[in-house]
């Protein structure tokens, strides 16, 4: 049995029920256009579900200070075309008009408020426990007019903010379709003992990947890693491998002061350098074209672009016997055509194994959709921080509020 309530658990025929998504999607800020709907896709099935309720949606789009902080009114649009029925915009959120309209809602309609992050207590009170969170405006004048709150925002599970976590005490919470798949998928990929189990770490959010390595190499959950991207190349560097001026002053360019992540990596290398997987060649850009380049041939003063041909070979056949494995990165700078050799062929790969496969990651999303790879994996998560979270073993606030939500109103059929 879950420790948190999913829509399975409830009749909400014809209630009232208040959702919270993650719509927060790129704009283009002159037109105001949506430019990637994978999002609002992602929660069609939840809001499928609902079509006999009267459904009230929150959401935010971007945060205070940025060109993309607009109001939801297109992400109504959006829903609409997808779901193919009417979702209303509604340019407030906790005002008189709008408790007006939640009153006058009849079964099937469907209503998007504005952009929960115009509202100061959605982001001042993330810090303030749910105690404090539930005396907000939002919780005290939303909740009363509520059967259910169903939160499926898992992109933003780890943030505590009101509008994610506030309503915990005051409402039963119920995990959407999406955020119980996810919990699920990526629970099972932490504690199922399937082996040999494998986690390709790469890109450039290098202090992400080292959260999830600690966490991974600490209590035992993954046999190896396999790196790529700006995180091979700091632990290359951290093992002593000079990579050439040009690529350490990327690294200092992206990554700030290294000192702190080098030293990660030499404890990590120092404890576990058995179960992390280095590249034994690299592909630089050299004159505009792709060269490669033993490990043992560096420095070069030119930049490192890919992994080379040998790693790929390499890394396909050791990743040939695994009982699981999680995705997170691409292999290089997979945008440029000559540099994503090493990118398409481990996706690839990794896409035809007969085994239980995870990937996320904004970047790792985008490749495979561009490869046509989605329904070979078991599992792609839309989460970004949140992933990382999840994977890193930090505590995940949004989940929390759904566990003490269901110790509160366990036994509660509305």
């Amino acid at each position: 049995m879950k420790d948190y309530f999913t829509m399975d658990d409830f009749d909400l025929k014809g209630k009232r029920v208040l959702v919270r998504l993650d719509l927060n999607s790129p704009v283009n800020t002159e037109t105001g256009e949506i430019l990637d709907t994978s999002r609002f896709v992602a929660h069609l099935d939840t809001l499928k579900r609902l079509g006999e309720s009267k459904v009230v949606i929150m959401a935010h789009q971007s945060r205070p200070g940025k060109k993309d902080f607009l109001t939801t009114k297109r992400h109504a649009e959006v829903l609409s075309r997808l779901l193919r029925r009417p979702v209303e915009y509604v340019d407030g959120l906790f005002e008189s008009f709008v408790i007006e309209k939640i009153k006058s809602m009849k079964d099937g309609d469907m209503i998007l408020l504005e952009n929960t992050r115009f509202y100061s207590e959605d982001v001042v009170l993330a810090d303030e426990p749910i105690s404090i969170q539930r005396k907000s405006h939002i919780v005290k004048r939303l909740s009363p007019l509520f059967d259910y709150f169903i939160n499926d925002a898992f992109a933003a599970i780890h943030r505590p903010q009101t509008t994610l976590v506030g309503f915990a005490e005051d409402l039963p919470n119920l995990a959407g379709v999406l955020m119980d798949k996810e919990i699920t998928m990526l629970s099972k990929f932490l504690s199922d003992n399937t082996r040999p189990k494998y986690a390709i770490l790469a890109g450039a959010k290098v202090d992400d990947s080292l959260k999830v390595a600690k966490n991974f190499l600490n209590k035992g959950i993954i046999d190896k890693i396999f790196t790529g991207g700006l995180v091979s190349n700091l632990f290359l560097l951290s093992k002593g491998v000079d990579i050439g001026k040009v690529n350490v002053e990327f690294l200092k360019k992206e990554l700030g002061e290294l000192d702190e992540l080098l030293n990660i990596c030499k404890e990590l290398l120092s404890k576990y350098g058995d179960k992390i997987v280095l590249p034994e060649d690299l592909a630089i850009k050299k004159d505009g074209h792709r060269y490669e380049v033993e490990i043992s041939e560096l420095p070069v003063e030119d930049p490192i672009m890919d992994i080379g041909i040998g790693t790929v070979a390499k890394y396909k056949e050791m990743l040939k016997d695994s009982g699981a494995i999680i995705l997170n990165g691409p292999m290089g700078v997979y945008e440029i055509e000559e540099f994503a050799i090493g990118t398409i062929e481990i996706f690839r790969a990794i896409a035809d194994l007969d085994c239980f496969k995870v990937a996320g990651g904004g970047h790792t999303i985008s490749v495979i959709a561009k490869l046509d790879l989605n329904r070979k994996f078991t599992h792609v998560s839309v989460g970004g921080g949140a992933l990382i979270n999840f994977l890193s073993g930090e505590e995940m606030p949004g989940l929390e509020a759904l566990k003490l939500s269901k110790s509160k109103f366990s036994g509660v059929i509305k």
